[in-house]
């Protein structure tokens, strides 16, 4: 499955889309020059359990790598992702 990002603003999305339809989707503000707040994950019912959320968590990371940004995870589920995984934490806004 392609991850996609479109971002307008100061806003921005990382999504799955499958016939037209979102099916897997994590919404981000930017909330500094070189900082975004991961606000809202979400996964269809039909592919939870699949990893399919810490994929699209880990698009962030890898975007705000190659982008020297920062992450807060203001979202439970980022934030746990973000958080059990080590090789993370340079992306997280101290």
């Amino acid at each position: 499955m392609e991850i996609k990002r479109t971002e307008n603003r100061n806003q921005g999305e990382f999504y799955i889309e499958e016939n037209g339809k979102q099916i897997a989707l994590m919404t981000y503000k930017k909330s500094g020059e070189n900082e975004i707040t991961i606000d809202h994950t979400e996964v269809d019912e039909s592919l939870q359990g699949n990893g399919v959320g810490k994929d699209i968590v880990e698009a962030g990371v890898k975007y705000a790598r190659e982008n020297d940004l920062k992450i807060v995870p203001s979202c439970p589920f980022a934030k746990k992702v973000i958080d059990e995984k080590p090789e993370f934490q340079d992306v997280l806004a101290v």
